[in-house]
């Protein structure tokens, strides 16, 4: 009797309500993130109103267009993942410095172009290098993403940066209350509702911030009905070479952030990142940086807030965050659609990012409770890369005095803590051990060791 092959999740076509309700909860999670980058860079150059605002909508549309290559795919483009793209925080201060000293928007627009191009030829060395990340790495570096984003979900739960009223008690309680009906709807509710939890939160708390004026829909009014994004809108690309080696900066450490969370969206779904898969998701990040450069917006990388969302709803299907890409898509297209979205207030935001953001470092913990502590130095490993990822989070202005390009690559404390992690699993299990200490045997290591020996327990090894 013939037999039908078992559908990976990954692979699983939710019905359309279900469909549409994940991909509104994803968009909802990253969006804020979203169009901060325009936000801060465009502020930066003191772009009028209106250039702000096509900023916004130029990068919702190649974010949406982004999300669907990655997640849907096409030749050897996309890791075939729910993984939802965003523009890279990783990039704010280089393009504020080139915007502001180095030639405006259209040298930000050349090195951006020349960096995607990059990323796409750079994508199948990273690929091979994927045997350097056992799961004491990916581990450590599941953990740093995600008590690096906590303070951003802080940040949001106390009004967001720059409020006037930051801190303010109301904030917090507005948050507080997000974040009770998360958790209530995730345990009491039935299967479908729990999946959806973030979203029924956000949903909540919008219903209660308006009567207590958390929202202001003045950006609705005010915003087109329909705008469509043109190439070069600021004037054709100017290619800078102080310009693009910053950026080339910028794309190693964003390359080194989209393996990590490619990497973290594998463990989550069950569906192991091979090398092959992972040079097809860099090459889809070049691509969109590309496409970032001609439609006038950013380069472009994986988002960590989605990949909580992933592990906290236990939703691993790809086709739920390709349909948030079309949703994104929309939100180009239609400004005062966006502008709703753009309306949920910040603390609502922080409420249900506690939960996602803490669930990607509690993923991180699930996977090194595989690793094998007992008479080695991983735990020096762990202990040593997530001080050097926290440090920058936890004292931004630490690097201060550094050169810009050392800032590029250590501010980010996932990059920092990912070559943190990376370098001391090859200093610790790669290296010939002390002499007479046996430790590299007693890992079960040779000369030049092997990855997968880290994790076994020392009787097998032995």
């Amino acid at each position: 009797m013939a037999t039908t092959a078992v559908r990976h999740p990954v692979d699983e076509i939710p019905p359309v309500r279900q469909l549409a309700a994940f991909g509104v909860q994803h968009v909802l999670a990253m969006y804020a993130g979203a169009v901060a980058v325009p936000l801060i860079v465009g502020g930066a150059m003191k772009l009028s109103p209106a250039d702000l605002a096509y900023l916004i909508t130029a990068d919702l549309l190649v974010c949406g267009i982004a999300t669907l290559i990655q997640c849907v795919g096409f030749w050897r483009f996309g890791v075939q993942l729910p993984i939802m793209q965003g523009c890279t925080f990783a990039a704010v201060s280089p393009m504020v410095l080139i915007g502001t000293t180095g030639g405006g928007l259209p040298a930000i627009y050349g090195a951006v172009i020349v960096a995607g191009l990059a990323i796409m030829l750079l994508a199948p060395v990273f690929g091979r290098l994927l045997r350097f990340f056992p799961p004491l790495v990916t581990g450590t570096v599941i953990l740093i993403i995600g008590v690096s984003l906590l303070p951003v979900a802080g940040n949001w739960a106390a009004g967001g940066v720059g409020a006037k009223d930051f801190g303010e008690p109301k904030n917090l309680a507005l948050a507080a209350f997000v974040l009770a009906v998360v958790l209530g709807v995730q345990r009491f509710a039935p299967a479908f509702l729990a999946r959806v939890a973030v979203l029924i939160g956000i949903a909540v708390g919008l219903a209660v911030a308006v009567p207590f004026g958390f929202t202001d829909f003045g950006g609705v009014k005010d915003a087109d009905w329909v705008g469509i994004s043109t190439p070069f809108h600021f004037g054709a690309p100017a290619f800078h070479a102080s310009a693009i080696v910053s950026m080339l900066v910028v794309a190693v450490v964003t390359m080194t952030e989209t393996t990590g969370d490619l990497i973290a969206v594998g463990e989550l779904t069950g569906r192991t990142v091979e090398p092959r898969s992972l040079a097809d998701g860099l090459r889809a990040d070049g691509l969109s940086t590309v496409l970032g450069g001609v439609f006038n917006t950013f380069p472009y990388t994986a988002y960590a807030q989605n990949v909580g969302l992933v592990g906290m709803t236990r939703v691993r299907s790809r086709w739920v965050v390709a349909a948030a890409g079309g949703l994104l898509v929309l939100l180009g297209l239609l400004p005062k659609l966006g502008a709703v979205v753009a309306a949920v207030p910040a603390p609502v935001l922080g409420g249900a990012g506690l939960v996602m953001f803490g669930t990607v470092a509690a993923s991180g913990l699930r996977t090194l409770a595989r690793v094998d502590f007992r008479g080695n130095d991983n735990l020096t490993v762990v202990a040593v890369s997530v001080a050097i990822g926290m440090l920058p989070v936890g004292v931004p202005t630490v690097y201060g005095k550094f050169p810009d390009w050392f800032q590029t690559v250590m501010n980010s404390g996932i990059s920092a803590g990912c070559l943190s992690a990376i370098v001391l699993n090859l200093l610790f299990n790669h290296l010939p051990g002390k002499v007479g200490s046996g430790a590299a045997e007693s890992a079960g290591l040779s000369v030049g060791g092997r990855e997968e020996a880290v994790e076994q327990p020392r009787e097998e090894s032995v």
